[in-house]
C-alpha cells in the first residue's frame, strides 16, 4: 500500500509541475507581446494556445485527482475527507482549488461547440481569469510544491519563470496599448452603411503616418462610449492604412455590432494592435490566389493593395446582397490587374461546392501550386478549403490563415 501511496502522490507532484509550466506558457501566449507575434506569427501562436489547452486540463485533472488519491489512502480517508483537510489545514490551498475550477471552465469553453454558443464577451472575460489562476496557483505552488517551497536552484528558476511570463503580460497587455493609444488618440469621425446589415467604422487620430499596420492586420477595439467602452472586440482593417484614417467594417451579427451604426463622430477609442501575420510581408512569391467568405472579405480587401498585381480573388457569398464592398473590389480588377469570381449561392448548391473543390480551384487558377493562398471566412468556409488546397498540391507553407484569437 506505502508503494502505491507514493507512486500515486509522485505522479501528483509531477503532473503539478508540468500543469503549472503549461499555464505559464498558456498566458504567455495570450501576452500579445509584439516580439512574439513578430517573430512567431500571431495565428501560429493561437494555434499553439489552442492546442496547448487540452493537455493543460487534463493535467490539472490528473494533478487533482493523484494528490487526492494518494494522500486519502495514506491517510485512511475517504477522497472527500482529504478534500477538507487539504482545504483546512495546507497554506494557500482554497486558491489552489480555485485555480483548479477557473482552468476546468476554461478548458470546457474551449470545446469548439461550447465556444460558438457563448458570447463573445463572456469568454473573454473568462479567459481574463486565467491571469488569476496564475498567481493563486504560483501561491500554492511555493507553499506546498514539494519541489518548489525550500529555497534554492528549483525555487529560485520557478520564481524566475513567474516574473518573466508576469513582465511580458505587462508589456504586451498594459504599457504598449497605453502608448499608442497616447500617442495616435483614435477617434471615431464617420459611420457609413455599406448594406443593410453592414457598417464601416472611420477613424482619425494623431500621427497615422507612423504607424506601422499591414493590410491584413487588425487591432482590438474598445469603443469609449456608453455601453461600448467595457467590451474589446478585434476587427481587421478594411483598407490600407493611407496616414489619414483608418476603417473597419463589420457585418451586424450581434447586438453588439447592430450597436456600431449608432456610434457618434467624436468618440474615443481605445485600440490594441496591430496584430496577426496575415500579411503580404509573410508571401513566399510574387504570385497569391485569396479565398473570402462574407465579412472575411474585410481584411482581404486590405491586403489586396499590398500584394504584387497579378493576385486572383475567389469571393464566395450566400446571396449577392452578401457581397461587401463590391464597388472597391471591381475597381482593384483594373488597378491592380486582379482576377475576381464572385461565387454566390448556398452551401448545398453543387456549383459553388465545385468551384472550391480541388479540380475547381485548379482549372479556375492553373498554377496554384505557385501561389500563396490567404484563406479568411466562416470557419466551415476555411477548413473544407483548406483540404481541397491540400489536396491540389498546395503545400502547407504557402496557406495564410487569418486568426482573432487570443
Amino acid at each position: 500500500m506505502e508503494g502505491t501511496t507514493g507512486v500515486l502522490t509522485a505522479a501528483g507532484r509531477v503532473t503539478g509541475l508540468v500543469a503549472g509550466y503549461l499555464l505559464m506558457v498558456q498566458v504567455l501566449l495570450m501576452s500579445r507581446l509584439g516580439v512574439l507575434e513578430r517573430w512567431i506569427g500571431g495565428e501560429e501562436l493561437a494555434r499553439w494556445h489552442r492546442d496547448i489547452g487540452p493537455t493543460l486540463l487534463v493535467t490539472v485533472l490528473a494533478h487533482m485527482s493523484l494528490i487526492l488519491t494518494g494522500y486519502a489512502a495514506q491517510r485512511g480517508h475517504s477522497v472527500l475527507a482529504e478534500a477538507g483537510v487539504l482545504l483546512r489545514d495546507y497554506h494557500d490551498m482554497v486558491g489552489a482549488f480555485v485555480a483548479a475550477g477557473i482552468m476546468v471552465m476554461l478548458g470546457l469553453t474551449g470545446i469548439r461547440a461550447v465556444r460558438t454558443a457563448l458570447p463573445y464577451e463572456f469568454w473573454y472575460l473568462l479567459h481574463l481569469g486565467s491571469y488569476l489562476a496564475l498567481l493563486l496557483g504560483f501561491g500554492h505552488q511555493v507553499a506546498n510544491g514539494q519541489q518548489l517551497f525550500r529555497p534554492g536552484a528549483a525555487q529560485t528558476w520557478w520564481q524566475t519563470l513567474y516574473l518573466l511570463v508576469l513582465a511580458a503580460l505587462l508589456w504586451g497587455r498594459v504599457v504598449a496599448p497605453l502608448v499608442f493609444n497616447l500617442r495616435h488618440r483614435l477617434r471615431v469621425t464617420d459611420v457609413v452603411a455599406e448594406s443593410p446589415d453592414t457598417v464601416s467604422v472611420y477613424l482619425t487620430g494623431r500621427h497615422l503616418d507612423r504607424l506601422r499596420v499591414h493590410g491584413g492586420q487588425f487591432f482590438r477595439w474598445r469603443f469609449l462610449a456608453p455601453g461600448h467602452w467595457w467590451q474589446s472586440h478585434p476587427f481587421s482593417l478594411s483598407a490600407p492604412a493611407n496616414g489619414t484614417w483608418l476603417r473597419l467594417t463589420v457585418k451586424v451579427v450581434s447586438g453588439y455590432t447592430a450597436s456600431l451604426g449608432q456610434l457618434r463622430p467624436g468618440t474615443r477609442v481605445w485600440a490594441e494592435g496591430p496584430s496577426g501575420t496575415f500579411t503580404a510581408a509573410h508571401r513566399h512569391g510574387d504570385l497569391a490566389l485569396l479565398i473570402a467568405g462574407g465579412s472575411g472579405i474585410t481584411p482581404i480587401r486590405a491586403l489586396l493593395e499590398e500584394l504584387p498585381p497579378g493576385a486572383a480573388l475567389i469571393y464566395r457569398s450566400s446571396t449577392p446582397d452578401d457581397v461587401l464592398l463590391r464597388r472597391e473590389l471591381d475597381l482593384l480588377v483594373e488597378s491592380r490587374d486582379l482576377d475576381l469570381w464572385y461565387v454566390v449561392g448556398s452551401r448545398h448548391d453543387p456549383g459553388p461546392r465545385q468551384v472550391l473543390s480541388a479540380a475547381g480551384l485548379r482549372h479556375l487558377v492553373p498554377d496554384l501550386t505557385r501561389r500563396d493562398v490567404y484563406l479568411c471566412g466562416p470557419p466551415g468556409l476555411v477548413r473544407t478549403s483548406v483540404d481541397a488546397l491540400r489536396r491540389a498540391g498546395v503545400p502547407r507553407r504557402q496557406i495564410h490563415l487569418a486568426s482573432f484569437e487570443l
